[in-house]
């Protein structure tokens, strides 16, 4: 009797073991978990790139103003540190947003790589500052060198991390699991998470887990907050009455909103046929126009017709005029030369008869 009085006690109901279910996959965020944005890393290494590229072309790009390739170097660094500082409060944000996700493990490892680019940067000013300050006693290589140098260094480091930081971004974006922050609420049913040796080992990292686990619930309890708020006014729109009828007021909007719409659709219809009525009479306009213009133009052609025929024919009259002109031309001259002969035997004749006398 007492042993199955314990094994009735320590067996567990159906209502108990539905208590310690897994919620892994009850995570509503999951389902609208946002995709980070890489647009402003892929800006950021844009500007390492060019940043690199005037280090190593600094002499020819600074070719006319050789002497002031130091200062205006030392320029360009101070102006990425401030620009890199920028960038670093905007991928700190987007950390942020990944561990209030549920990503803890994405965030840490994105926490530690988003600093190390302003780092790097401070660390070069510092050196250019120290090379600038001890120009004097440095003989290995000229002051430009070296700065171009050590700009070269922070571009390569920078941009080696910034690769880094898209890699985990892109994915970041492209996981299809639920969120790791969840691992530490294991069922007492279910074996328990790596987070258990934790408790007395690592409690700093233990209480920041349940840090961001907090973030995440709170999170989960926005979005559940608007899901009651949308459902409800959705349950009040379409609220149904006792009699399981949709409420008269209701039914009452959706016929004037039913009849507006008709009355505009009509209104509508109205106007489609008067434009094409209008449009009607335009075309028969138009065509009336276009066989006026046609008629205009057979009676061009016919004219063009007969100035041509008047035209062949006043060619036909010159030409034979032309060749009138000519044979009295010929006539003439030879006239002339039976003028010009007679006139010659005249006088000749002349000439000859008083020497016969």
């Amino acid at each position: 009797m007492s042993m199955e009085r314990h094994a009735s006690s320590t067996s567990p109901s159906p209502e108990d073991n539905a208590m310690f279910l897994d919620i892994l996959h009850e995570a509503p965020l999951f389902g609208h978990r946002k995709s980070r944005s890489i647009f402003g890393s892929v800006v950021y290494f844009i500007v390492l790139a060019g940043y690199a590229i005037l280090a190593a072309g600094a002499p020819w790009i600074f070719h006319p103003i050789q002497k002031f390739i130091p200062p205006l170097l030392c320029s360009c660094d101070v102006i990425l540190l401030a620009v890199t500082g920028i960038f670093q409060q905007y991928f700190v944000i987007q950390v942020q947003k990944i561990r209030l996700q549920g990503y803890y493990s994405f965030s840490q490892k994105l926490k530690h790589i988003v600093r190390l680019p302003f780092a790097i940067t401070a660390y070069g000013t510092a050196a250019m500052l120290l090379v600038m300050v001890w120009k004097p006693q440095i003989g290995i290589l000229s002051i430009s060198t070296l700065l171009r140098i050590i700009m070269f260094i922070e571009a390569i480091c920078a941009g080696s991390f910034m690769s880094a930081y898209i890699s985990y971004v892109h994915q970041y974006n492209s996981l299809n699991s639920q969120p790791d922050v969840l691992n530490s609420l294991y069922s007492p049913l279910q074996p328990s998470s790596s987070l258990e040796g934790l408790r007395y080992h690592d409690g700093g990292r233990l209480s920041d887990q349940q840090m961001a686990l907090l973030q995440y619930q709170r999170e989960n309890l926005h979005f559940l907050s608007e899901e009651i708020l949308r459902l409800q006014e959705c349950l009040s729109k379409y609220e149904r009455s006792n009699d399981g009828s949709t409420p008269q007021v209701d039914l009452a909007h959706l016929l004037a909103a039913r009849d507006q719409e008709l009355r505009t659709l009509s209104a509508e219809m109205n106007q489609l046929q008067s434009e094409l009525s209008l449009a009607r009479s335009l075309i028969a306009e138009r065509e009336s126009e276009v066989q006026r213009v046609r008629n205009t133009n057979n009676q061009y052609v016919e004219e063009n017709e007969r100035l041509r025929a008047i035209l062949g024919e006043w060619s036909t009259r010159a030409a034979k005029l032309e060749r009138a002109l000519e044979v009295e031309q010929m006539s003439n001259l030879e006239l002339q030369k039976k003028i010009s002969t007679y006139r010659n035997q005249r006088v000749s004749y002349e000439s000859n008869e008083p020497g016969g006398a």
